[in-house]
């Protein structure tokens, strides 16, 4: 018999966390291109260093809501690889 084993600091609540937190940052990364190419600095509101500070916030933000509201489904294999390799790690224990 298998004893099921948490990883320390939450369990499977932890690892999904983290796998979401890793999509949203992906998520954030594949837009950060999209959003340099956007010139605002001729419009009304737009451009200056106040810009160059918020737009990598905007962006990170931008992608966190994105994997919270189902992402791009990176998610759910990167979560099943974690449970994989937290496995791995877990020495079984054999019931007497």
């Amino acid at each position: 018999m298998r004893v099921e084993m948490t990883p320390a600091g939450g369990g499977t609540a932890a690892l999904r966390k983290a796998a979401t937190d890793f999509e949203a940052m992906a998520i954030g990364q594949l837009l950060e291109p999209i959003f340099d190419t956007v010139d605002t600095a001729h419009g009304l509101f737009g451009g200056g260093d106040a810009e160059k500070t918020w737009k990598p916030m905007l962006v990170a933000e931008f992608g966190k809501h994105i994997a919270a509201h189902g992402g791009l489904g990176l998610a759910a294999p990167i979560l099943a690889a974690m449970i994989r390799m937290q496995e791995a790690k877990t020495p079984t224990a054999v019931k007497p």
